[in-house]
């Protein structure tokens, strides 16, 4: 049985190390990785993915591939927290030498799936692994987690139609949308209307969600991995940019920028206070 109390606490302190690990490495991005946490607990805590950290490679294993790579520190933060690496070398982010690069390096750092960062590339990477899967006559599934601006990307869309074609039940793709992009709103910068209806169009099948809602993340996407019919399946987890640092959130100017000492402390501090009533 999942204690989701205790992975609302967990969550407050992923955020908290994400913004010492920005703050640390003096650049990166905030604002979508601390958005996407939630998401990052239910499927690696909430009992959605199957894996191992004293066996990262093996075959049985579910595949996650964080197609929005500049969300690195958040995938950095599930895969400490999970045993895959010490926690204390999370603060090495970005540094000269560090495995913890700017964006996931698969070559460096056990977990990592894929390197990824250059957007758009990583649901057509995680469709070429689910077809492989298939072909193997595995059982995994395959999770992919874009960013909504993101989507604007034509390549996400030809890896939509692939997908549908070859009945790739064994894949999951999440959206992060959590409304911005480095430009501003992403209605704004490019607006890709309804992305539900449009994936839905392309053969999928769709699901919505509170993306920080644990309880119902970890059942809407246990749903989607367990129905393995002849349709992909989106789940749209609509989420805060910047969750849980109240002057981040909401603020498309936290998409890439290092918060200052003072900053850290006050962003931790509000942390803090939010795990005291998780």
């Amino acid at each position: 049985m999942v204690d989701i109390g205790s992975l609302r606490a967990q969550a407050c302190d992923m955020r908290a190390d994400i913004v010492k690990m920005i703050h640390a490495a003096g650049s990166g991005h905030p604002g979508g990785s601390l958005s996407c946490i939630d998401i990052l607990n239910a499927l690696y805590f909430g009992g959605v993915m199957r894996h191992d950290p004293a066996a990262p490679d093996s075959p049985e294993r579910d595949r996650f591939i964080m197609a929005k790579g500049h969300a690195a520190p958040a995938l950095y933060t599930a895969l400490a927290y999970a045993g895959y690496f010490p926690k204390d070398e999370l603060m090495t982010l970005r540094k000269l030498g560090s495995r913890l690069q700017g964006h996931p390096d698969s070559s460096l750092l056990p977990g990592v799936e894929v390197s990824t960062g250059s957007l758009g590339q990583g649901l057509s990477i995680a469709c070429g692994i689910a077809c492989g899967l298939e072909l193997a006559s595995s059982d995994a599934s395959v999770f992919a987690l874009l960013g909504d601006g993101e989507c604007e990307e034509g390549q996400v869309w030809e890896a939509a139609m692939f997908a549908s074609h070859r009945c790739l039940g064994n894949l999951v793709a999440i959206i992060d949308s959590n409304g911005l992009q480095i430009d501003g709103p992403v209605k704004e910068v490019c607006d890709p209307s309804d992305l539900g209806a449009k994936f839905a169009a392309f053969g999928w099948d769709v699901t919505e969600a509170d993306g920080h809602d644990l309880a119902s993340l970890i059942e809407v996407l246990s749903a989607a991995k367990t129905s393995r019919g002849e349709r992909p399946h989106l789940v749209i987890a609509h989420t805060t940019k910047g969750k849980g640092v109240p002057f981040m959130e909401g603020e498309c100017g936290w998409h890439g920028k290092a918060p200052t000492a003072e900053e850290a402390a006050c962003a931790c501090e509000a942390l803090a206070s939010q795990k005291e009533v998780a």
